[in-house]
């Protein structure tokens, strides 16, 4: 109605007002841009939303041709498929972020019924903890291997009793979704059997894959004979589909450097007063398919940092895995603490952006005798540039145990996308003013 009077106001007809309320709901409906499954889901949602706007024009064009021939209808039609989508987006946006923000402090969440082995429910509730606001809310557990409870209860989740039990389960609690994991148990006839329970009750049925950090993009349904196959699309790392990414890098790190060219060299003559030794650090570091480059950063140690640090091992907090990292570390100058919480460190690396070694968003750039005790899984991460920020700095930085590093790392890998470079970027300004793990 919104977008609708504003075409009225610039063109003066009065028709558009009366035919595009409907046209675009009936767009959005045809879309499923009202389906509760599409709330909050961020990309598929505005997806459907864009698919729905185009819908609206071409159903204008049908009309005219066959039916009315209103020239002036047609116009305002097209006309007003721009402020309607100005409007609806961000409107849509601002409502998920209210909804994300209901979900965390546990309103109008979903009551989850999770069924299957201690293992695998371990793992998803472990998947589900580590992100964001979601829908589901677990209530309570069945298993398919009650002897194996204990791992289950240490999570805090009640263990309500084995699969023979689900039906009681969800009328006593009122369940509103059941997610079924997989399980030597479970062949076709006991699931099958599980989502007509789920379906007397009324409530949703889930099924969930044995793998996880795998975004909802990359899967799809494929029917072989009748039979729903899903298909989890590899990732796409090729050159010509990275090109945009490289040119978006490159003319953003530019713009930068440009705006901060000052600041900058005010940073580099306070880090020299502050104490002896040069500005910038450098630091071999190894980039896409194992090559090596010369990272640059703002010098927050001492000169004699190496050689100090075998004698600061016992204090490294990244004891499990490949990284050494010390709160409060000695080595640390007076400036250079200030310049690490803020983050100021990293601006020269938008020199190694330009160059072409790093990228704006990537996995954290590692040091050679790091990359020397890889595994072939974690070797994974050198198939893409090392990036300035990335999901490892946005989610906690130097406070994540290696594992998780890792696993953030290999899940940017696999499900890159550049709305998922844009969401991080996005996420940086406020990890860098919260300044977790940043030391």
């Amino acid at each position: 109605m919104a977008a609708a009077l504003v075409i009225h106001a610039v063109y003066g007809r009065w028709t558009v007002a009366l035919v595009l309320p409907p046209t675009w709901i009936g767009a959005m409906l045809a879309h499923r841009s009202y389906d509760r499954s599409a709330l909050g889901l961020g990309t598929q949602e505005c997806v459907r939303v864009l698919r729905g706007a185009v819908a609206v024009p071409a159903l204008a064009v049908g009309v005219y041709w066959f039916f009315m021939h209103d020239s002036g209808l047609l116009h305002d039609m097209i006309m007003a498929t721009a402020p309607t989508v100005a409007i609806a987006l961000p409107v849509r946006y601002a409502l998920r972020r209210r909804l994300h923000r209901r979900w965390a402090r546990g309103r109008d969440r979903s009551a989850t019924l999770l069924v299957g082995p201690s293992q695998g429910i371990v793992e998803l509730v472990t998947v589900l903890r580590r992100g964001s606001a979601h829908e589901l809310q677990v209530a309570g557990v069945c298993l398919s291997d009650p002897q194996n409870a204990t791992e289950v209860r240490k999570l805090g989740l009640p263990v309500l009793g084995g699969v023979d039990t689900m039906n009681d389960v969800i009328r006593a609690l009122g369940i509103s979704a059941v997610v079924a994991l997989p399980a030597p148990e479970f062949d076709a006839s006991v699931l099958r059997r599980m989502s007509w329970t789920a379906a007397v009750q009324g409530v949703d049925f889930l099924l969930a894959p044995m793998l996880t950090d795998v975004s909802a993009s990359r899967l799809a349904v494929r029917p072989a004979n009748g039979t729903p196959l899903l298909r989890i699309q590899a990732p796409n790392l090729s050159r010509i589909s990275r090109l945009p990414k490289e040119l978006l890098d490159r003319t953003l790190a530019a713009l930068l450097l440009t705006v901060l060219a000052l600041p900058m060299l005010c940073i580099a003559l306070i880090v020299r007063r502050d104490s002896s030794g040069p500005a910038l650090f450098r630091q071999q570091r190894v980039g896409r398919y194992g090559d090596h480059f010369t990272m640059l950063k703002f010098r927050t140690m001492r000169q004699d940092s190496e050689a100090l640090r075998a004698e600061l091992a016992h204090l490294n907090k990244n004891s499990d895995g490949l990284l050494f990292k010390v709160k409060q570390d000695p080595r640390i100058t007076r400036v250079g603490s200030l310049l690490r919480r803020s983050s100021l460190d990293e601006l020269p690396q938008l020199i190694n952006v330009i160059s072409g070694h790093m990228s704006l968003v990537g996995p954290r750039p590692p040091l050679p005798e790091e990359v020397e005790a890889y595994t072939p899984e974690v070797k994974r991460r050198l198939l893409v540039k090392p990036g300035l920020t990335g999901l490892w700095q946005v989610s906690g930085r130097s406070d994540l145990p290696w594992d998780e590093a890792v696993r953030l790392d290999l899940g940017y890998v696999d499900n890159w996308s550049t709305s998922l470079d844009l969401s991080i970027l996005l996420r940086t300004a406020s990890a860098v003013v919260r300044g977790t793990g940043a030391y």
